[in-house]
């Protein structure tokens, strides 16, 4: 077995041959999602994210391992590769471990030392290390030369302490020796680098031990020393690091203790530690991206899950004071019915007649929910729609998030969907849109400008982007996508398809009519048997004969399905027809196990197909909580310390949440302050999307900051 799988095996706690058979799926090129749904017997039922994890780490643990070969190649080139120094290069668990091993051997740039090494005065460094108790001067005479441009004894000793030095520098013990040691005691030291106010106030006098940072903090402080109101240093007592470098290489007494400390010092000084520092600092904000990117990840999920409002006109509001408001009524399947520009911020007159207009769309389109971006005048526009309300009993209102609306308004995708609307009317119809069905419009939006997190710009955008469409990816395959029916940038999430065979898809549509099988798929041009394999169990066609085509049971499994239904008495028409109740009861009085042997498919597979054939076409959000609409609105100063209201999560960071709780300000519910128990990440008590009851603790009108409670909350 792999040597690869066996240590992913050990640090994702799970069995070895699970593991190699996952490394061997992803070789042979399937898709995470269609492993974790249709392998399920080969990696014991894994889900996305673990599968997600593994498939990261086998790749950077293939980078080691290729790397690892590189170096030990490179250092042989040199002629100087050991069986010590290959074994430590072998047992090197990262990147950065296996670098500060080579380090020694890398080319350099022209360096004091290596300018004191063409001198020879390596030797001389080589012979004061060896002979601890002769002087070290006694020892230079015989290295000058003025031929190699060494003229007197001290000029010797200066070279062979900036070799020495540089071998302090380069020592891998040392580096770790060091890194462990600011890990430990290390501080972080920030100053105001000018005397203006800024938001980095908070930082202008700001200390904290590097074991205790959190992420926010690192990033917030890596912005503001980039736009230069910050001065930032790490800190580390200099005698007990000098301490730990001397206590290997100076014997106390010896005669060339004094030589040794003073280049031990100039190495630490002048090279060590300014690098170590470097990479420390790295390596804190890597680990703080890495902590933004999963935060930005565990935010996204939700937001594509949110349940959609299906079966609803819907009127979408995009707020705005000079260019109006644009507005936007959809069908309930997201056809623009009609458009409207309004003006409710530009007078008593404008926004009587805005009320007015509303209500006529409202009664002709029989609209039943509004749905308003949170943008600009989005506070105006909500407050003129409560108005509007009391006119049209039966209708709600909900504020949405507008992130990405412009952006998505103005790209060549809108403009070959709509035509027909200027660059405004199309926002307003992606709003609307955004209420009914959350995945479906979100999918047309880059992820990073969804914007549910922090610091995105600062990101590593490569690794940032990865890890958002994988979960666009998974969200999309875990809800299942009708074929006839989705948009092209909702087909390319499928697993298995391209951007290309979505359109591809699309255009077939157009050609042939609707799709009445998923078999037609193998029609579609550049759409091979591979592709087919990977994506035809996610898309569902509600047209076709067969019930298992509008199911998640992959076609490779029919024949299993059919063969369930008819040992527990059933046909495909009871599925059809929602007749199979008895199915749950019947399967075990036979025994899962005997007959997913009969079914010639494993036990994961016998129950998927079985919750399918009880639930065809289901769409798993909706047995999540329905969204909370409103019909009035509340304004900062009608909030007082001690109210109790209602609110949804529209964004979780790392020291809180953020609330929605219908005045144009979220407020913020700090970590300490979301329930009893202790917490290391928000997230682990709430998610974007959810309905939470808050207390108000204060409200600063000034600064319009609301900070609220969930713990302190009583019935």
């Amino acid at each position: 077995m792999d040597m690869i799988a066996q240590a992913l095996a050990r640090e994702l706690d799970r069995p070895a041959q699970m593991v190699q058979n996952v490394i061997d799926l992803l070789d042979a090129g399937n898709t995470i999602p269609f492993i974790a749904r249709y392998r399920k017997e080969a990696h014991g039922a894994m889900d996305d994210t673990v599968l997600r994890r593994l498939e990261e780490r086998l790749r950077y643990l293939r980078n080691l391992e290729q790397r690892k070969q590189e170096i030990c190649r490179l250092i042989e080139a040199q002629g100087q590769l050991t069986e010590d120094l290959s074994g430590a290069i072998e047992r090197a668990e990262t990147l950065s471990a296996l670098e500060d091993l080579y380090r020694p051997y890398r080319p350099k740039r022209r360096t004091r030392a290596s300018a004191a090494k063409e001198k020879g005065l390596d030797e001389l460094a080589r012979a004061i290390l060896l002979q601890p108790d002769r002087e070290p001067r006694s020892l230079a005479g015989t290295y000058v030369s003025e031929e190699k441009g060494v003229t007197d004894e001290d000029q010797a000793l200066a070279g062979a302490s900036d070799v020495i030095a540089e071998m302090i520098s380069d020592s891998a013990e040392n580096r770790r020796s060091m890194h462990a040691l600011i890990r430990k005691t290390g501080v972080l030291r920030v100053q105001a680098a000018k005397d203006e106010d800024s938001v980095y106030r908070q930082y202008y006098d700001f200390s904290r031990p590097v074991s205790r940072l959190q992420g926010h903090q690192i990033l917030a402080i890596n912005r503001g020393e980039k736009e230069g109101f910050l001065k930032v240093a790490l800190l580390l007592d200099r005698d007990t690091a000098l301490g730990e470098i001397s206590s290997g290489l100076v014997r106390g007494g010896a005669r060339n203790a004094a030589f040794l400390n003073a280049a031990v010092a100039d190495g630490y000084d002048r090279l060590l530690f300014p690098s170590v520092e470097t990479e420390t600092r790295a390596a804190l904000t890597d680990a703080a991206d890495e902590g933004a990117i999963r935060n930005f990840a565990l935010n996204l999920r939700p937001l594509l899950m949110a349940p959609p409002v299906k079966g609803s006109v819907t009127m979408g509001l995009d707020p705005g004071y000079r260019m109006g408001c644009k507005v936007a009524v959809v069908d309930p399947t997201g056809k623009v019915l009609d458009t409207a520009v309004v003006y409710p911020t530009h007078g008593e007159k404008q926004r009587a007649d805005c009320i007015r207009t509303l209500a006529g769309l409202i009664r002709r389109h029989g609209v039943r929910h509004i749905a308003i971006g949170n943008g600009t005048a989005s506070r105006e526009t909500e407050q003129m729609t409560a108005e509007l309300l009391r006119q049209c009993p039966g209708v709600s209102y909900m504020v949405v998030s507008e992130a990405g609306a412009s952006v998505y308004s103005a790209s060549p995708l809108a403009a070959e969907e709509f035509p027909q609307y200027d660059v405004n009317l199309r926002s307003a119809v992606s709003i609307a849109r955004r209420l009914q069905d959350p995945l479906a419009e979100l999918v047309k939006i880059d992820p990073k400008a969804i914007g549910v997190g922090q610091y995105q710009h600062d990101m590593p955008q490569k690794r940032l982007e990865e890890s958002l469409n994988a979960v666009v990816e998974d969200c999309v395959n875990a809800v299942g996508v009708d074929l006839n029916t989705a948009s092209p940038s909702l087909l390319r999430r499928v697993s298995g398809l391209t951007a290309a065979t979505a359109k591809n898809i699309a255009a077939y549509r157009e050609q042939n009519g609707a799709f009445t099988s998923r078999s037609q798929l193998l029609e579609v041009p550049k759409l091979g048997p591979k592709a087919y394999e990977q994506c035809a169990g996610f898309l569902r066609v509600p047209e076709s004969r067969s019930v298992l085509d509008n199911t998640a049971v992959h076609p490779e499994s029919y024949e299993a399905a059919r063969r369930l239904l008819s040992l527990c008495g059933y046909t495909e028409q009871d599925v059809k027809e929602g007749r199979i109740v008895e199915l749950p009861r019947r399967l075990k009085e036979r025994g899962e196990e005997r007959t997913a042997g009969e079914c010639g498919v494993g036990l994961p597979t016998l129950q998927d197909i079985a919750a399918e054939l009880a639930k065809p076409g289901r769409d798993p959000r909706d047995e999540l909580p329905p969204p909370a609409f409103r019909t009035d609105v509340l304004e900062l100063k009608d909030l007082k310390p001690g109210m109790v209201l209602s609110g949804t999560v529209r964004n979780v960071i790392d020291f809180g949440a953020f609330v929605d709780i219908g005045v144009h300000e979220d407020g913020l519910v700090h970590i300490s302050e979301i329930c009893d128990r202790y917490l290391r990440h928000p997230s682990e008590a709430v998610s974007v999307g959810d309905v939470v009851r808050v207390v108000v603790l204060s409200v600063d009108e000034k600064r319009k900051r609301i900070s609220l409670s969930m713990k302190q909350v009583t019935s």
